[in-house]
């Protein structure tokens, strides 16, 4: 039942507060609970209450609030219990029943008023409250049977903030309620809670979806009508003697218009219209509805992310969650953990137990970025996870099955890396089931002038300010410049920009986009080989006086002075053999 819904039971509930009522005091006894026997927790009965709240949230999420009701009826042993909410529709003006359990239950869908009745004094005073016979002073209370001996009530938060009660009910005084009693109803009202708020984002991002899509088709029926305009201006231009006037009349309404084909054209936050965008958001819709594992391929900068994220949001997961992981973040000794998580103790620092990436994603899709840096070891484990959707927790021995969608993305030629050994063929081809090559800003200029408005209005909003034109020249600078950083340089170079403008024209700084010189270039790689070449003779001359140790006070990493992972990271992607530097190796 909706929360704009009256039944039959809350008719009686809305009159006004009436006079001579007894005083709120004379009903309350909160602070007789806490002096009442003290009763040890039962943890079991506990853990079997968020059990099953757990399983009504992954099997039946609508009736987690009705679950919630019967859970605390068996946990406190009262005669009835249930939940009372805020109505939305009406600014908070009373409360309802969406779930009741117990002798209560033919109740459900009624309530009382915000402003007279014990679930209003609860949130007023924001703490537990019980009350002893309250139909006494709300009286509106009697003819709803069987009446209350006791009543506890505890505030239900979402988000934060207090939107109802979860209460408890007992019909006569065979018993009566206790402080561990309320500690119950706190525990399991905080894991509804959750659970309830997470209902909530997802209906509204429903909503947000569908309202998406028909503004979408709208915007797009608009971008076709508009193209046509430009087409019709553009066969104007040619027939027009005074080419120079109408040619620039014609760049300034063709911003105007592109700032409406921009918004056809926007595939999540990926700009543009060129051939090569469409050919790659094309393949985007067809492998977005399938399980298929995907493979990004492109330069840095390019928007493989962006990418993943498109299929999964069209994806019959878009539901679950999207989880990117960074393979070049993490030494090649941490990234297991974090990709498949940890036990307890598992090693040094390992103080409690961990969920890795996959964990969180199950359900949804895991996105692994720059997967060409993962060491041999990961990649063999990831092998497995794309075989047969099982893992093992490092430090563990018993395999966890997920429901994960893996989608990967490289800048490196992984077939160049299977040919030297750093990556393996077999995985290669599992993750290469249907490869998606990103293209570079070069292959798409004529959507630099799409990118450029959009990430100005973009940046504009952020620094509150009004930018209503572009220069000519800035565009041609744009468009002629090889953008080696792709979308992100340009990026960059846009922000940078906008924070600098003081009018309301864009422009930049022509030595922010000179092209580096060939001899500076030059000299910049065989500095950083060197670097690299110093930096491995330092670790062998270490790892040889301390006869191939690592650890310890008398390994190479204290020698060094670096960590232990820090240290096995660098010998594994230098690619040291440190078993050379043991007694009796040559």
């Amino acid at each position: 039942m909706s929360d704009s819904a009256k039944s039959k039971n809350d008719a009686s509930l809305q009159a006004s507060t009436p006079d001579g009522v007894v005083p709120l005091e004379s009903i309350l006894c909160t602070e007789e609970l806490r002096r009442r026997p003290w009763r040890a927790p039962d943890y079991k009965k506990e853990n079997r209450a968020l059990v099953a709240l757990s399983s009504a949230l992954a099997d039946s999420p609508s009736s987690i609030l009705q679950t919630l009701a019967e859970t605390i009826l068996d946990v406190t042993q009262a005669d009835s219990s249930g939940l009372s909410l805020l109505t939305t529709d009406d600014g908070g003006k009373r409360f309802y029943w969406p779930a009741i359990a117990g002798m209560w239950k033919p109740h459900i869908g009624g309530g009382t008023p915000r402003n007279f009745g014990p679930c209003g004094d609860v949130l007023d005073c924001n703490s537990t409250l019980l009350f002893r016979h309250f139909e006494r002073r709300y009286t509106y209370f009697l003819p709803v049977t069987p009446l209350v001996e006791e009543c506890l009530l505890v505030p239900f938060y979402v988000g934060g903030k207090a939107v109802g009660t979860i209460w408890a009910l007992m019909h006569d005084d065979s018993r009566k309620f206790d402080a561990e009693d309320e500690r119950l109803m706190g525990v399991l009202g905080q894991l509804a809670s959750l659970a309830y708020q997470t209902l909530i984002s997802i209906d509204d991002l429903k909503l947000q979806i569908a309202e998406r899509e028909k503004a979408g088709t709208a915007v797009r029926e608009l971008a076709d009508g508009l193209e046509m305009q430009v087409r019709a201006m553009a066969d104007e231009l040619e027939q027009n003697s005074e080419q120079g006037k109408l040619r620039d009349q014609f760049y300034k309404e063709n911003i105007a218009l592109r700032e409406e084909i921009d918004k056809a054209f926007m595939f999540e936050e990926i700009v543009g219209s060129s051939e090569a965008l469409r050919k790659i958001l094309a393949q985007v819709a067809r492998v977005a509805p399938t399980e298929s594992t995907v493979l990004i391929l492109g330069e840095t900068g390019t928007g493989k992310e962006l990418i993943a994220r498109a299929i999964h949001s069209r994806s019959n997961r878009s539901a679950g969650p999207f989880i990117p992981v960074s393979c070049s973040a993490s030494p090649s000794s941490l990234i297991a953990s974090e990709l498949f998580g940890h036990e307890k103790g598992a090693f040094t620092g390992a103080s409690q137990r961990h969920l890795g990436r996959f964990e969180s994603a199950d359900g949804g899709t895991i996105f692994l970025d720059e997967v060409g840096e993962l060491s041999m070891e990961t990649q063999i484990a990831l092998l497995r996870v794309l075989q047969e959707r099982q893992f093992e927790r490092v430090g563990g021995s018993v395999s966890i099955s997920v429901n994960v969608r893996i989608l990967a993305a490289t800048n490196r030629d992984l077939r160049a890396a299977i040919t030297s050994g750093t990556f393996r063929q077999d995985l290669f081809y599992r993750l290469n089931v249907f490869p998606i090559q990103a293209p570079s800003l070069r292959d798409r200029q004529e959507d630099i002038p799409l990118l450029v408005q959009y990430l100005i209005e973009r940046y504009g909003r952020k620094a509150g300010k009004k930018i209503r034109k572009i220069t000519k020249d800035t565009l041609d600078l744009f468009q002629a410049y090889d953008w080696p950083g792709n979308v992100r340089e340009l990026q960059n170079v846009v922000e940078r920009a906008v924070i600098l403008c003081d009018g309301e024209t864009f422009s930049v700084d022509e030595t922010w986009l000179q092209r580096e010189s060939p001899q500076s270039t030059g000299s910049t790689v065989p500095l950083v080989a060197q670097l690299v070449e110093r930096e491995k003779e330092a670790i062998e001359s270490a790892l040889a006086e301390c006869e191939g140790r690592i650890s310890g006070p008398s390994g190479a990493a204290t020698k060094l002075g670096i960590p232990r992972q820090t240290l096995e990271w660098k010998i594994a992607k230098l690619r040291i053999d440190r078993y050379r530097f043991k007694p009796g190796r040559a």
